[in-house]
């Protein structure tokens, strides 16, 4: 009699199916949606979830200028960066970023929660970040989806 009845069944490049989603980050909290954002980007959400295979969806994010930020973390949080020279440590508050990048407060907030892999710096080149309404992602004719 065969005990065991079923198989277990990994993803891999072959086998997985990517979408196109479009999310909306317009009065979305930076940290609750990077993690939502972060989760879809790695494939977490999906049944066919496999650590080691980039099963995630292409993720396409608009309106990143108008996020929020809870609290005084607009004047008070300090994105810290270092040039590798003496002194070179370098602050900035979200205030400054918004202005000169605001992609980039999106960015930072979900490649931080994901792990420092070879295979993160994949899955990373399939998030799409842009400030407006406009994307030039059309014709993959991507999926409107609303986060909580």
């Amino acid at each position: 009699m065969d005990t065991l009845s079923y198989k277990t069944i990994s993803a891999n490049a072959k086998t997985v199916n990517k979408k196109w989603v479009l999310l909306d980050a317009e009065d979305q909290v930076v940290g609750r949606f990077a993690s939502e954002a972060a989760k879809m980007l790695r494939g977490k959400n999906k049944t066919n979830y496999t650590p080691h295979a980039d099963c995630g969806d292409n993720l396409i994010i608009i309106n990143a200028e108008k996020v929020k930020f809870s609290g005084k973390k607009w004047t008070e949080k300090e994105y810290i960066t270092y040039t590798g020279y003496p002194g070179g440590q370098r602050k900035t508050t979200p205030e400054k970023m918004l202005a000169k990048n605001p992609e980039g407060i999106l960015r930072k907030a979900i490649h931080g929660m994901l792990p420092t892999t070879k295979l993160a710096n994949a899955i990373k080149k399939n998030l799409f970040i842009y400030a407006g309404t406009t994307h030039p992602h059309e014709a993959q004719k991507p999926e409107k989806v609303t986060l909580k």
